[in-house]
């Protein structure tokens, strides 16, 4: 029997949701098929069957926050396997004589013996697995309250820590007896939060009536028109945070089912949701009670606002972002490059490197070259620190920020000191697509050491950017603008760009960062010395 477990979701990534099971127990698998499909704050994650066999069991069902390593499901080897959960109704003596454990698991539903308690049992709510180097939480919400009814699976708090937001579900139907972790109380991993007695019909306090707004926390008020394919919890929470229904979404997965990217598709396209809904969405979003508190507001004022809860992605750029200028010295440097050489170049040889490499020749590899050569004579700015060593990086793997609907990605494009300005160009169109599109994986977006952040094209003439931990150094590109330059004594009109480095300067000394700025800035200038190695 081999252990299907949940894999490596990637830095400061604990947890998932299981969306879709491409298998059922019973099927046969091969080396490498898919079993099923995993949900993070990122990316989406399909989980491959380690060997040929027969999925015995899936303990992790549709819909279920797993952590990493957790198991998932079970896959026996060779042709055979116990009979699936379907057929126990038919073949109820097909154990084996004198075996009388499997007993229980055939009354079970759908969960397996473990995790659904007998009906009327008490049931510990406990802390979950928080994370690697992640030890306590603090309790931030409570979704319900002693004496309600809850769902198995449906949320009953918010834990935070340093590095992300953990739910806790419901392991069972039930009553929530005994909160023993109140709002704002810190707790450690595998610590007791409150206790339940399982059983009942766990139908949430608001009952399912005339398609009101309030329906939409129960589970099976999200279905949208009673289907039977369930969609995906990630597009649940968003066409919730949207106000949209699933008739207004059209889906792409399997049977129809809809996915985070229908749902953010559906929002691009600028589809209207019920004004009904619109109108009712501010009550059904839970305040959580460890925010700053908020000035008073006019009651007029107030009903026209709007309370979204934030993505956990964007809840995760606000947190290491801040956590990086809360850990770094973090101190910025300025100069302007005058563009006139490398747009002449890029005219020059734009339409012969489309024709040759079929990918249009832009800034961001001249940009890109010119940052691999100012790194080589400046190492520090490509280093990162770790305890009380520096970590000096004999490669350049540069992260390339990209904004997305969603929130800021950085695709990392590995060894960019080693290619060439069109491997470079298809490596960035390449990644830019996977970002728009929500495909990234966590690999490509993992091990950057420098990062260049342009901001031009949204029109900024000057920022300063913030450091992506633990790298030491981000280069910040502005808008190219036409600015009277003094040139041998003469007054020109010159296209010019300001570049903005921002530095670690715990580990960077100002002449490392404003070396590097300068030659960036001469190689920017005058390409040649690119080839030169000047």
């Amino acid at each position: 029997m081999t252990e299907i477990r949940v894999p490596t979701l990637g830095e400061s990534v604990t947890e998932a949701t299981v969306a879709t099971w491409f298998k059922k127990p019973g099927d046969s698998v091969a080396v490498d098929e898919m079993l099923c499909e995993l949900e993070t704050d990122k990316v989406t994650v399909e989980v491959p069957s380690p060997i040929a066999g027969t999925l015995s069991e899936i303990v992790a069902e549709e819909g279920a926050t797993v952590g990493v390593d957790a198991l998932l499901a079970q896959v026996s080897e060779g042709d055979s396997a116990p009979a699936p959960k379907a057929e126990k109704a038919e073949a109820p003596k097909a154990i084996d004589a004198g075996s009388e454990e499997p007993k229980p698991r055939e009354e079970t539903s759908e969960t397996t013996p473990e995790a659904t308690p007998t009906k009327g049992e008490t049931v510990d709510i406990m802390v979950p697995t928080l994370g690697e180097s992640v030890t306590e939480a603090t309790v931030s919400t409570w979704f319900k309250k002693p004496g309600e009814n809850v769902q198995a699976d449906e949320m009953l708090c918010e834990l935070e820590t340093d590095k992300v937001s953990v739910e806790v579900p419901a392991p069972a139907s039930g009553v929530l007896q005994e909160v023993l972790a109140g709002e704002g109380d810190t707790v450690e991993a595998g610590g007791k939060l409150a206790t339940m007695t399982s059983g009942g019909s766990g139908a949430v306090p608001h009952s399912v009536d005339d398609g009101t707004p309030e329906t939409t926390t129960a589970p099976e008020a999200q279905d949208g028109g009673g289907k039977d394919v369930e969609d995906a919890p990630s597009a649940k929470k968003l066409m919730a945070e949207h106000n949209l229904t699933a008739d207004q979404v059209t889906g792409t997965g399997k049977d129809g089912r809809i996915m985070k990217e229908d749902v953010q598709k559906a929002v691009a396209a600028g589809v209207a949701p019920p004004a009904s809904a619109a109108s009712a969405a501010q009550p059904s979003v839970p305040t959580p009670a460890a925010q700053t508190p908020r000035a008073p507001v006019a009651a007029d004022d107030e009903s026209r606002e709007e309370r979204v809860k934030m993505t956990r992605l964007r809840q995760t750029i606000a947190r290491r972002l801040k956590d990086s200028q809360n850990t770094a010295a973090m101190l910025t440097t300025y100069n302007e490059v005058d563009m006139t050489e490398v747009m002449a170049l890029r005219n020059e040889y734009k339409d012969l490197f489309l024709k040759k490499h079929g990918v249009k020749l832009g800034f961001m590899s001249f940009f890109t070259k010119a940052c691999v050569h100012a790194l080589k004579e400046v190492p520090e700015v490509n280093a990162e620190i770790d305890g009380t060593d520096v970590v000096y990086k004999n490669y350049v793997h540069m992260g390339i920020a990209a904004g997305t609907p969603t929130g800021l990605v950085v695709p990392v494009i590995r060894d960019a000191d080693a290619m060439s300005f069109a491997a470079i160009e298809k490596a960035i169109a390449e990644k830019g697509a996977k970002a728009r599109d929500g495909k990234l994986s966590m690999a490509e977006m993992q091990g950057g050491s420098f990062t260049i952040s342009n901001g031009g094209v949204y029109g900024s003439l000057m920022s300063s950017p913030i450091l992506n931990p633990p790298q030491s150094g981000i280069l910040g590109m502005h808008k190219i603008q036409d600015r009277p330059m003094a040139i041998n004594g003469e007054v020109v009109i010159r296209p010019m760009m300001y570049l903005a480095l921002s530095y670690d300067h715990r580990i960077v000394d100002g002449k490392g960062a404003v070396t590097f700025l300068v030659r960036v800035k001469e190689a920017l200038e005058d390409p040649r010395r690119l080839l030169m190695d000047l």
